[in-house]
This record gives C-alpha cells, sequence and structure tokens, in this order.
C-alpha cells in the first residue's frame, strides 16, 4: 500500500467518523426536551433572501418573559439562515439582534437580582454562539436596563441593543406601590 493509499483510506474512515459523529451529537441535542420557560414565543417570521430549493433566510420576532420581574416582556428579532445548513441547525448565525422591553402589568420584583444577571439565552450556532438577554437597574432613574448582545468562544461580538423600562404605576390601585430596582439588586 503507497502512502497515497493510505492517506485516501484516512480520509474515507475519518469522514465516516465525522458523520457519525455529527449524526449523535445532532440527535443527543433533538432529545433533550426544551422546557416552557426556556422557549420565546414565536410571534412571527418574514422571508428576506428567497432560496430556490431549501428553506429561505428569515427575520423572527420572538417574545420572552422577564423569569425575575413580573410585568416586564421583552422582543427581539433575529435573523435565521435558511439553505440546508439552516435547515440543519449546523448554519452560524450572524450576531444582528435588536431588542424592546416594555412593562406590560404591575412590576414586581421576585426576589434579589445581580446587576448584569442572565434574563435569557439561547444558542446561535452548533457549538460557539450564544446570544443573552441581561438585566440590570439604573437606581438613580428606577429604570430596568436589558441588554441583548451575541458572545462567540474565540472573538465575541460587538454588536448589541439596549432597551430601557422604567418603573411606572400601573393603574390607580398600584400608584403608591411601585417598586425601587435599587432596592432588589445585590
Amino acid at each position: 500500500m503507497t502512502s497515497r493509499n493510505v492517506s485516501l483510506c484516512d480520509v474515507r474512515l475519518l469522514s465516516r467518523w465525522g458523520s457519525a459523529a455529527l449524526l449523535m451529537l445532532l440527535a443527543l441535542g433533538l432529545a433533550v426536551p426544551a422546557t416552557a420557560a426556556d422557549e420565546p414565543d414565536l410571534i412571527f417570521r418574514r422571508s428576506t433572501v428567497f432560496k430556490w430549493v431549501s428553506p429561505n433566510d428569515k427575520l423572527a420576532t420572538y417574545g420572552v418573559d422577564d423569569p425575575e420581574v413580573e410585568g416586564v416582556a421583552c422582543h427581539f428579532t433575529v435573523p435565521e439562515k435558511g439553505g440546508f445548513k439552516g435547515w440543519l441547525g449546523l448554519a452560524e448565525e450572524v450576531s444582528d439582534i435588536s431588542l424592546a422591553c416594555r412593562q406590560i402589568g404591575p412590576i414586581r420584583f421576585k426576589g434579589k437580582l445581580g446587576q448584569g444577571d442572565d434574563m435569557f439565552s439561547k444558542r446561535r450556532s452548533l457549538f460557539f454562539k450564544k446570544m443573552q438577554i441581561v438585566r440590570g437597574c439604573d437606581a438613580k432613574r428606577n429604570v430596568l436596563v436589558y441588554m441583548v448582545y451575541s458572545d462567540k468562544l474565540i472573538e465575541g461580538s460587538p454588536k448589541n441593543s439596549t432597551s430601557s423600562v422604567p418603573i411606572m404605576p400601573w393603574g390607580a390601585a398600584d400608584a403608591t406601590a411601585v417598586q425601587k430596582c435599587g432596592e432588589f439588586i445585590q
């Protein structure tokens, strides 16, 4: 057997093992059940790039309630890759994410919070990228501040978006019971 034949055999073997490992990783990822709190609500999707045979590229808008602060909801829009890689969940998504958070009822803190704590996170590529929404408090103005960004294992991402939620009374009964976010930050 020549060195060229050995190399060709090695490549075929690695290709088979690589395919098997990839299928196993996909199966493991699909076998893990997601809980309702982990997944945001899909509001709608809009196609942005047409593809003939495979799924289109899209923008998707999601809604998520703050799990630690009652009365606050955030909506974010993310690009979703189409094509066969996007369809299989193998495409690395871009970091362009927009964010809007609003008061949707009386604001009640469920407990103490850390400044810059994660409010929500979601995987944006098979291994290396994650989108995160973090929460903070501007105590001077009694405003909750939310920031979305994506982190990448190697180089990170400077792309981000910020939204503010002033803590206001919600109806006449809530006028005297407005909580101060500074009292709930550790």
